[in-house]
């Protein structure tokens, strides 16, 4: 996966279908060779609302992701025995952390840096 979001590829497609027109090149030349090019490219790409989630809280889905589900992450937030702010965001906010535990993916909102889950080997 990269760290490309599908509106990135659409522009680098926009891009080149212009640049296939500069060359006087045919559509039917252009959608072969784009198709063939920006597919696989746009299955692969970062939806483009990835979710943005605080730094802290990705380290806890992090550490809880594959030790727990995501059932147990909520309810731990929710009656844990400590509130934390942390906590409390996630509580706040259940469908971008469910999005971003389901996704594997997310956006630290301190940096904007690309969050992955590694896979299981």
């Amino acid at each position: 996966m990269s760290n490309e979001t599908k509106w990135d590829v659409f522009e680098d497609a926009l891009r080149a279908l212009e640049e296939f027109g500069e060359q006087g090149s045919s559509w039917e030349m252009a959608y072969d060779d784009l198709s063939a090019r920006y597919s696989a490219a746009s299955d692969e790409a970062l939806p483009d609302d990835t979710p943005v989630i605080p730094k802290v809280v990705g380290e806890i889905l992090r550490s809880a992701y594959g030790q727990t589900n995501l059932l147990g992450v909520l309810d731990t937030a929710r009656n844990g025995y400590k509130v934390s702010e942390t906590l409390a965001w996630i509580i706040a906010n259940q469908n971008t952390f469910a999005s971003a535990w389901v996704l594997g993916v997310w956006r630290v909102e301190e940096t904007g840096e690309i969050v992955k889950l590694e896979a299981e080997k």
